[in-house]
């Protein structure tokens, strides 16, 4: 199950995602975390040192486009595959790595290659951060291109998890990213720019069938609450409020799940249940896949690679788990 934490900078989507990572993975089961926000901090959230963050999959686009083509003759080439293009017959996908806590590796070159185990269970990968050759002449959508392509090639099924942190605000609109997910949490402050964030994402989103809960953070009084219900109803899942173990946690100081306060544990556990509440709806995501990959070929994929890219679409390919192509 595929999900994204979206919000306001500094609405604390970082945290929350962190901490949920962490509390599936201390259940055992498989999730892998990533980092797609253009502030790269997931790893030092999940209490990871620097040099111990994974390869960014943005810097190296072409190794894995090259592995996801595998031999589908409707892709030429790996510079013709865009961050929309979708699999087909001879496409090689992908399935989760095991639950770090094994101490199995991954069976593929994509997880061996991005994938780290982070501290306390999950596996970490990341876009990774501009660099100086991309300042001014670069767009960070081209880094995060690499997420889409690795969720248009995941083949995932409940009891397994992504979780990923996302760009701060409506950014995640700006490609067709946001529709690649079973839930999107939106953590929101209780304040006008909170739930401002949460009004324009649930605009946007509504037109797609994208689920979205709100995650109340940094919640000090009923009145917040109330202020959280009076602009987001039904939407608000859960509150959290302030936590000395989080806080510490931000610090870096380190902490077992069993430190935090009774309400944010419960609270973790209201997004899990949300989360294993729905349903994975296959033919949605092959759909709006499509609808996405010509949106981005009219508008500028067939200039920039010189080739009509609808002609990348496999017309017979079904999205699922009996469409698994085992790595080669």
């Amino acid at each position: 199950m595929r999900v994204a934490f979206v919000g306001k900078g500094g609405s604390g989507k970082t945290t929350v995602s962190a901490l949920f990572a962490r509390y599936v993975a201390s259940r055992g089961l498989p999730v892998v975390a990533i980092d797609a926000d253009i502030n790269q901090h997931l790893g030092m959230v999940l209490g990871m040192d620097e040099e111990a963050l994974p390869r960014p999959m943005g810097s190296h686009l072409t190794e894995i486009k090259e592995w996801l083509r595998g031999d589908n003759p409707r892709i030429s080439s790996a510079a013709t595959m865009v961050k929309t293009t979708p699999p087909g017959q001879g496409s090689r996908l992908l399935e989760l790595p095991p639950a770090a806590s094994t101490g199995l590796s991954a069976t593929d070159p994509i997880h061996e290659g991005f994938a780290v185990a982070a501290p306390y269970g999950p596996w970490l990968m990341a876009t990774g951060p501009f660099g100086e050759s991309d300042l001014g002449v670069a767009c960070y959508h081209s880094k995060v291109g690499a997420v889409e392509l690795y969720l248009n090639h995941l083949v995932d099924g409940p009891g397994q998890y992504v979780v990923v942190d996302m760009t701060a605000g409506a950014d995640s609109f700006a490609s067709g990213l946001f529709t690649r997910f079973d839930l999107t949490f939106l953590v929101a402050e209780p304040t006008r720019q909170g739930v401002g964030v949460y009004r324009q994402y649930r605009e946007y989103a509504a037109d797609y069938g994208v689920a979205v809960a709100v995650v109340g953070n940094k919640v000090q009084s009923p009145q917040d609450v109330a202020f959280l219900r009076e602009h987001v109803g039904s939407d608000l899942l859960v509150c959290l409020g302030h936590s000395g173990v989080v806080r510490g946690m931000e610090q870096g100081r380190p902490f077992g799940l069993e430190d935090l306060e009774p309400e944010v544990s419960s609270g973790l556990g209201a997004l899990l249940e949300a989360v294993d509440g729905r349903e994975k709806d296959w033919e949605r995501f092959g759909r709006q896949t499509v609808e996405f990959h010509l949106r981005n070929a009219r508008a500028w994929a067939n200039r920039a690679t010189g080739e009509d890219l609808a002609a990348q679409i496999d017309p017979d390919f079904v999205f699922g788990p009996t469409r698994v192509s085992l790595p080669r």
